[in-house]
């Protein structure tokens, strides 16, 4: 053989060999993707049936601490010991319980066997109110069992009202804890009867009274702002496990500007109430929740952070969140960023868990007068089952909120009231069921921007519809719908990148108005797509 001839045999070896790699590589990372598909979470292996007695270490993609539960001094002080007996109102004796343990040093205070009657208890640091199981916490419906007024945030404002059924503020190393059931105020009572459903926060709150004047108790048989189940404030290093809770009047677990928060084990059903959120996180860091179970009547895990111009005050952002292992059943959303975003919300790790028979899985809601927003988020191996969207961004909100501002256009001069949404990370998905890939309602004087969703297997009704987002991509992805649409309004850099698209008639149809059309790289059906304007 001639040296040319050598040469030629050389080079298309060489071509072989690379060739051979490249599809190698390929093959590697095929099954790599589907091997971390198949480590996505069922619903029989998370949520509050599957607690472990110890925490496991913390992992996210950001500095987050590892978390410890509190510890309390041994000293237990039952609460027949200070007079409760079943049947009777006995706030008096589990507040003095608690109290006394707290001026002793700490240690836990039981609730036993039976059914207990109370108002408003407030928790003191180092103590440990304990349920045992089989103990049933009754809260009062009446108004006066909640007084007097309490410093508290309500939908993200700052007002004096009833506070919380538990309720807990600047306290430090405090837990609620064991098998027992929390039922939330008594139907047909006043607080039930004259709760406020007819205004907008903001209307009703004197936003222009300091806050130690914004008082709403029900003076002069006024309305009420209603008590949320259970919210510590201005606390730290704050456990709440195992315990179940219903028929809440308002939000259930709500943390409001705390620090080191262990929310575990814990189940909710709210069902049928409205404003019935499972757990909202607001303005508060350095928070773990897991092993949860959720049914609830609106949002079911919602991270808040403020709302409009009382939110810029206070300026307090949620950060450093990592929700993992747990179940969203029945419930609006399943995990909700906003509606109040004022402070920011940042930093949330959402992992390992199972939405079934949601609304929308993955929701993120705010509003134009708002503020702040939210940034650096991120979901790995969720898998969803839901009545409503997978993805779903609703930055505009209805007139009924916030007037004029729900309509798209005229875009607005951005001020300090304007948020927005960026840099979201979504990887490892499993849809078995969704009415609707992604829907993005934004806002186009922020669009959107900087969102990815990778390795994720789709199966859903409608595609995908877009309005004001820039740079969105979805890559390594597998999507079956029943309509071939893709809509998009003001919108640009969509890209999809190594996506299975599987339609009726293999075309994908787009609609691009005011619009980039997207891009399509390495996808099937590759040639067959329509553009519609």
């Amino acid at each position: 053989m001639n040296n040319f001839a050598s040469g030629r045999l050389n080079r298309y070896l060489g071509i072989l060999l690379l060739s051979a790699f490249f599809i190698s590589c390929a093959s590697r990372k095929e099954r790599t993707a589907q091997q971390q598909l198949n480590l996505v979470p069922f619903k029989e292996q998370v949520g509050a049936i599957n607690l472990p007695v110890q925490i496991a270490a913390i992992k996210a993609p950001f500095p987050m601490p590892q978390l410890k539960k509190p510890s309390f001094p041994a000293l237990s002080i039952n609460i027949i010991a200070k007079g409760a007996k079943a049947g009777i109102m006995a706030t008096k004796q589990i507040q003095q319980t608690i109290d006394d343990l707290s001026v002793r040093g700490g240690g836990t205070a039981i609730i036993p066997k039976g059914k207990w009657l109370t108002g408003r208890i407030s928790l003191k640091s180092n103590v440990n109110l304990h349920l045992e199981a089989g103990a049933e916490l009754y809260f009062s419906g009446e108004i006066e069992d909640y007084l007097p007024a309490v410093f508290t945030r309500n939908e993200g404002i700052e007002v004096m009202s009833l506070g919380a059924c538990i309720y807990a503020n600047g306290q430090e190393n405090i837990a609620l804890t064991g098998k027992g059931r929390l039922i939330g105020p008594a139907k047909g009572g006043s607080v039930r009867k004259r709760t406020m459903t007819t205004q907008v926060i903001e209307e009703f709150v004197a936003l222009d009274k300091p806050v130690a004047e914004r008082v709403y108790v029900g003076q002069n048989n006024s309305p009420i702002l209603p008590p949320m189940f259970i919210s510590p404030i201005n606390c730290k290093n704050v456990l709440i496990e195992g315990i179940s809770l219903e028929n809440t009047a308002f939000w259930n677990i709500v943390p409001i500007y705390c620090e080191g928060v262990i929310i575990r084990g814990i189940t909710v059903n709210s069902v049928g109430i409205p404003r019935g959120d499972g757990i909202d996180i607001e303005s508060s860091k350095n928070v773990l929740i897991e092993y949860s179970t959720l049914s609830s009547g609106d949002d079911c895990f919602t991270i808040k952070a403020g709302r409009g111009e009382d939110g810029i005050r206070v300026n307090k952002a949620s950060e450093n969140i990592v929700i993992r292992y747990c179940l969203a059943r029945e419930g609006h959303g399943a995990i909700t960023v906003g509606s109040e975003t004022a402070g920011m919300i940042r930093n949330l790790y959402v992992h390992d868990c199972v939405f079934d028979e949601t609304g929308s899985g993955i929701r993120f809601k705010t509003r134009r007068p708002r503020g702040g927003g939210g940034e650096n988020i991120y979901y790995e191996r969720i898998r969803m089952s839901l009545k409503g969207n997978a993805f779903n961004w609703d930055m505009l909100g209805s007139s009924q909120h916030v007037g004029d501002l729900a309509k798209r256009l005229p875009a607005r001069k951005i001020n300090a009231l304007t948020p927005v949404f960026k840099n979201i990370v979504a990887k490892n998905i499993v849809v078995e069921r969704a009415n609707q890939f992604v829907k993005v309602t934004g806002i186009p004087e922020t669009p959107l921007s900087n969102v990815l969703i990778e390795n994720a297997d789709i199966k859903s009704d409608q595609l995908f519809t877009a309005a004001d987002i820039n740079g969105f991509t979805v890559r390594n992805t597998r999507i079956e719908t029943k309509d071939p649409k893709i809509s998009l309004i003001g919108s640009r850099e969509l890209t999809f990148e190594n996506v299975q698209f599987f339609v009726p008639g293999n075309i994908l149809e787009v609609s691009a108005r005011d619009a980039e059309a997207p891009k399509f790289i390495r996808c099937t059906p590759a040639g067959a797509i329509s553009t519609l304007q």
